[in-house]
Formats: C-alpha cells, structure tokens, sequence
C-alpha cells in the first residue's frame, strides 16, 4: 500500500510564489541545494520572500532565515541569482545559528 502525502497548499512555499507573483509582487525563492552535517532544513527545502520582506518556510529557522531575507531582497532588486553559505567555518556561524557543525547552502533567485 502506498502512503499519500498530503501537501498543505495554503503553507508549501512554492504554491504562495506562485501566487505572488500572479499578484504582481516581486518574488525571490530561496532553496536549500546542499547540507553537510547537522543541518535544520533538508536539501530541497524553499523559503519565498516578496519585496516587501515578507516571507514564509524555511531554510534553516533562526538567524539564517534573516539573513536569507536580507540576501534575497539583494536579488529582488539585481535580478542577480546569489548561491549563500553558512556553516561552522564562517565567523558568522553563531550569529546566524549554525554553531552545531553544519553547513548548508543557499540558492537565492528571483522568480517571474
């Protein structure tokens, strides 16, 4: 038997980017592509942020949702794509919550 998963439309991050953009908002998607370690989000998991900064899922959770959010208005306003990383290596790696070891990168890219 085959479990069915059940996707919470109202919630997925890439049903509200779509819908964003279908409202003229500029949009940026955030996507988890890469962790090593310990790391709170899996390899695929989406965070969308609008211009206006506001957004919904996660990345990470903590500080490094914020600053994705930062990074991602960047992209908003360039149309330039950005690949971010956070880990233990960077002197940042307290200050954005990834003291536990892991490493996890980010793909920031403007969507419509």
């Amino acid at each position: 038997m085959e479990a069915t998963v059940a996707i919470d439309e109202a919630r997925d991050p890439l049903t509200i980017a779509e819908n964003w953009v279908r409202q003229g908002r500029d949009v940026a998607l955030a996507t988890v592509v890469e962790t090593w370690g310990s790391a709170p989000r899996p390899a695929g998991s989406h965070l969308v942020i609008d211009a206006e900064g506001n957004f919904q899922g996660s990345v990470s959770g903590g500080c490094v949702e914020g600053a994705v959010v930062a990074e991602a208005l960047d992209v908003i306003g360039s149309g330039t794509a950005r690949m971010l990383e956070f880990g233990v290596a960077d002197e940042t790696a307290w200050q954005v919550g990834l003291s536990c070891g892991g490493r996890i990168r980010v793909y920031v890219e403007k969507l419509g």
